[in-house]
């Protein structure tokens, strides 16, 4: 398992006995990563929220039924308004569509467990026109914050990020540079990023080269 430290461990399912890996997808960059992390600056910060359970709902918000499952699973109702989000007890769920968002645990899950949320979304859609799809596996979180953090990316970003625009309780699907990218605001100065695996390594090295400048 990916830790904070930037170190791999083995996580074994004694059920069965067996070693199961959970890999980050920034393994292939934990240098350049702790080369980062050990310059502190109050300017601008990159790590990663790893291991979040990250599914794909997709249904009808005019289906009430479908609402009231989503409703008491996570403690939320799916949001309406485009490029917002909801919070529920220890999920977030981003608006992703008319009829699609990105569920999203504020806690890290072991490489043993088998998705408990989209196991329980599937169990209260049972019945219903819809549907929950684990793409963790697909994607990881990178935290970012500091003074300097809309700056960075504003380099490579071009939405309007300016706090009036846009700031927590909303989220957007956007690129940087050439990676495709979902933003999420958490602070004034602090966005979380989901971003794919394929784009992991490609998306650390160009948002720190970005940054290199403004770090000072």
């Amino acid at each position: 398992m990916w830790n904070e430290n930037g170190s791999n461990q083995a996580v074994v399912d004694r059920s069965i006995g067996q070693g199961v890996w959970q890999e980050s997808p920034l393994v292939g960059v934990d240098s350049v990563l702790k080369k980062h992390q050990a310059a502190s600056s109050k300017a601008f910060r990159l790590v990663e929220r790893p291991f979040l359970e990250l599914v794909n709902l997709r249904g009808d918000l005019r289906d009430t039924a479908f609402v009231a499952a989503v409703e008491n699973v996570l403690g939320c109702k799916p949001p309406e308004k485009a490029n917002t989000t909801a919070a529920g007890n220890g999920y977030d769920v981003l608006w992703l569509g008319p009829d699609e968002w990105l569920v999203r645990s504020v806690a890290s899950h072991s490489a043993t467990q088998t998705a408990p949320m989209e196991a329980r979304l599937r169990e209260a859609f049972t019945g219903l026109y819809a549907a929950a799809v684990d793409i963790g596996s697909g994607y990881t979180v990178l935290e970012i914050s500091g003074t300097r953090t809309r700056d960075v990316l504003a380099r490579g970003c071009p939405l309007d990020l300016h706090p009036r625009l846009f700031g927590v309780g909303q989220c957007a699907q956007s690129h940087y540079f050439k990676a495709s990218v979902t933003i999420a605001p958490t602070g004034e100065d602090s966005f979380d990023l989901v971003i794919r695996r394929s784009f992991a390594d490609y998306f650390v090295k160009i948002m720190l080269d970005a940054a290199e400048p403004l770090m000072s």
